[in-house]
C-alpha cells in the first residue's frame, strides 16, 4: 500500500478504525481528490491517522485510518461528523464494497505519530487458533524490538468481532464484549441456560422470490443500495419477505440460516402476543387486572399493584433505571434472570419496588415489567412460557427449526430477552403479525389483540410516537411508528429488528452485532426499512 499517515490527534488513541473501500477501476485520482476536498471539513472533529491506496495484491483499494479513544468515542464524534453538510466525500459512485474493522492495538505498539515513514505500507492479516492472542502478543513483545531496528512497526493488534479467530464463543462473562459479540448472540443459549421449543413437525413453505429485487434507500443525503448497507453495518442477517415469499435473505460474518440468533428486546413483543392468547382463552381475565391477582408472591408489592395494561404499556410508574452503565437496574435484572447468579423467580422483580409516578400517567421504559408479565403468564397457565409459546405460536406456523429461551434458576423464561431462533422462523413470526395473526387460514393471536396491541389510546397521549420517544410510539411492548398507521416494530438492543407493516403485508428481520447496546446508526436501518416499505411494498 502506498500513502502517508498525515495527521495524529494528540491524545492517546485506544482504537483504530481500518475502513477499506473497493473502488472502479480508473477511478482512484479522482476519488483522492474528493476525499481531500472533502477532509478539510472532518478533520476539525478527528484527524486522519493514515490514507493508503493499494498497489500490490487487491487493487483498487484506498484504506484511511481513524483513531479514537474508545467506541464511545467514535459514536460521538461520527454522530458529530455526520451533520456536516460537506461530509462525507461524493464518492458514492465509485464505490463497489466497503468493510470496516476496529483494531485495538497491543500495549507494546507505540502511539504512531506524522514522520518519514513509508511511503509503501505493508498490511498483513493473520488468522490465528482460538485462545492464542495473549500468547501471540506476547511473542511479539519480545522480539519486536529488534524488528524495529529494520523497520518501524505502525501498529498492530487483533481485530474486532474476532474474525481472526474464527468468530469465537465467548463465556459468561466475556459474552458481550466485541471479539465475541458474532459469535455469542448467535450461540448464546450455549453460554446460558435455556428452554427447547420443538419445531413442527412439517415446516411451513416460504416461497422464494426468481430474483432479488433492487432495494434504494435515502440516508444522510445519499442514495445506497443494499450491498452498501451491509458493508457499513454489522449486520449477522437480513430477511426481507412480502405475502409469505422471501425477498431477500443474506448473512454476514460466517452466519447462515442454521445460526439461532438472539432476540434481546424482540422477546417482549412475544410476550404481549402470549398474553393476548391468554386472554382470549380465558387464562387471563382482563388487562385492568393487578399482578398480584395472578402471582401470589407479588401481594403487597408496588409491581403487584400494577395492572397488567401499565406493565404491557411500561408505564407502571415503578423506579427502574435502564441505561446500559453496567451498574444500573438493567444490569441488576439480568444478573438475578438469566445470567443466572440470583435466585431468580419473583425475588427477581421484587427487588425493583419504590413507586415515582401514579401508573397509567407516563411513558418509562424497564424491561422488568415484561419480566413480571412473564410470571403472569407462567402462574396463570401453570406451565412454562415456552411450552405455551410451542403450542400456540411456534408450531402453527410451521417453524423450521427449534428455538430457545433463556431460563432463570428458577426456571422462570427471561420474557424481557432472550428467545433464540433461526432467521426464517423470525420472519414467519413477523408474517404472522402482518397477516393480523392469522396463518394462513387459522387465527393464532386473535386480531382485535394486534391492533389493540399497535395502537395509542388519545387518552394516553404520553405513549404517542415522538412522545414516548423521540420518534417511536409504544403500545402492548411494541414500538409504533410514526406517520405510518398500523406501521410496528419489534426492537431489540445491539440492532435486533423486526419491522412489520400490515397494510402490505411486508416484514423486514434485522439481527445485528452492534457494539453499543444503543446504537445512533439504528437510524440508518430505519432508512432501509423505508426504502424497502417504497420500493417493496407495492
Amino acid at each position: 500500500m502506498r500513502g502517508a499517515n498525515p495527521h495524529c490527534r494528540k491524545e492517546s488513541h485506544l482504537i483504530y478504525e481500518i475502513r477499506t473501500y473497493q473502488i472502479a477501476p480508473g477511478s482512484l485520482a479522482e476519488v483522492e481528490k474528493r476525499f481531500g476536498d472533502a477532509y478539510q471539513y472532518r478533520k476539525k472533529y478527528s484527524e486522519l491517522t493514515a490514507f493508503l491506496h493499494t498497489e500490490v495484491g487487491p487493487l483498487n483499494e484506498i484504506v484511511h485510518i481513524w483513531g479514537y479513544k474508545d467506541l464511545a468515542d467514535r459514536a460521538r464524534v461520527r454522530g458529530e461528523a455526520s451533520k456536516e453538510a460537506n461530509w462525507p466525500p461524493k464518492i458514492q459512485e465509485f464505490i463497489r464494497a466497503m468493510r470496516s474493522e476496529i483494531i485495538t492495538p497491543f500495549g507494546f505498539i507505540p502511539e504512531p505519530h506524522p514522520g518519514k515513514l513509508g511511503p509503501v505500507y505493508e498490511l498483513r492479516y493473520y488468522t490465528i487458533k482460538p485462545g492464542t492472542i495473549a500468547d501471540l502478543a506476547k511473542g511479539w513483545e519480545s522480539k519486536i524490538a529488534e524488528r524495529g531496528k529494520l523497520s518501524p512497526i505502525v501498529f498492530a493488534g487483533p481485530v474486532e468481532f474476532g474474525r481472526a479467530n474464527g468468530y469465537p464463543i465467548g463465556d459468561r462473562t466475556t459474552y458481550s464484549q466485541v471479539r465475541f459479540l458474532v459469535g455469542s448472540l448467535s450461540h448464546l443459549d450455549e453460554i446460558f441456560e435455556g428452554r427447547l421449543i420443538h419445531r413442527a413437525g412439517v415446516p411451513s413453505r416460504l416461497v422464494r422470490a426468481a430474483a432479488e429485487p433492487e432495494v434504494r434507500y435515502d440516508y444522510r443525503g445519499e442514495s445506497l443500495g443494499l450491498d452498501q448497507y451491509l458493508a457499513r453495518n454489522p449486520t449477522t442477517g437480513l430477511l426481507i419477505a412480502r405475502d409469505d415469499t422471501i425477498l431477500v435473505e443474506r448473512y454476514q460474518y460466517a452466519r447462515n440460516d442454521r445460526h439461532r440468533f438472539t432476540s434481546f428486546s424482540m422477546a417482549k413483543t412475544v410476550t404481549s402476543m402470549l398474553i393476548g392468547i391468554a386472554i382470549a382463552e380465558g387464562r387471563i381475565r382482563s388487562v385492568d387486572d393487578p399482578a398480584a391477582a395472578y402471582v401470589p408472591g407479588l401481594a403487597g408489592t408496588e409491581y403487584g399493584r400494577t395492572s397488567l395494561r401499565h406493565l404491557l404499556q411500561m408505564s407502571s410508574g415503578v423506579r427502574f433505571l435502564e441505561e446500559y452503565s453496567g451498574r444500573d437496574d438493567i444490569t441488576r435484572l439480568a444478573s438475578d434472570t438469566f445470567w443466572l447468579r440470583g435466585p431468580g423467580g419473583v425475588a427477581a422483580v421484587t427487588q425493583f419496588n419504590e413507586r415515582t409516578a401514579p401508573g397509567g400517567t407516563r411513558f418509562s421504559y424497564a424491561s422488568v415489567e415484561t419480566q413480571v408479565l412473564g410470571l403472569v403468564l407462567t402462574h396463570a397457565l401453570g406451565r412454562p412460557v415456552s411450552a405455551y409459546l410451542q403450542e400456540k405460536i411456534w408450531q402453527p406456523i410451521g417453524a423450521e427449526a427449534d428455538a430457545t429461551w433463556l431460563v432463570d434458576r428458577a426456571g422462570q423464561e427471561s420474557t424481557f430477552c432472550c428467545l433464540n431462533a433461526v432467521l426464517r422462523d423470525y420472519a414467519r413470526l413477523g408474517l404472522l403479525l402482518a397477516h393480523d395473526g392469522n396463518w394462513r387460514g387459522r387465527q393464532i393471536i386473535p386480531a382485535a389483540w394486534i391492533r389493540e396491541a399497535t395502537t395509542v389510546r388519545p387518552e394516553q397521549p404520553y405513549l404517542a410516537p415522538r412522545t414516548a420517544t423521540r420518534f417511536f410510539g409504544y403500545g402492548y411492548q411494541t414500538w409504533i411508528f410514526p406517520d405510518e398507521p398500523g406501521m410496528f416494530a419489534f426492537l431489540g438492543i445491539r440492532g435486533q429488528t423486526i419491522y412489520v407493516d400490515p397494510s402490505r403485508r411486508l416484514v423486514m428481520v434485522h439481527t445485528a452485532v452492534r457494539k453499543l447496546p444503543v446504537d445512533p446508526a439504528n437510524a440508518e436501518t430505519i432508512a432501509l426499512w423505508r426504502g424497502v416499505v417504497r420500493d417493496l411494498g407495492r
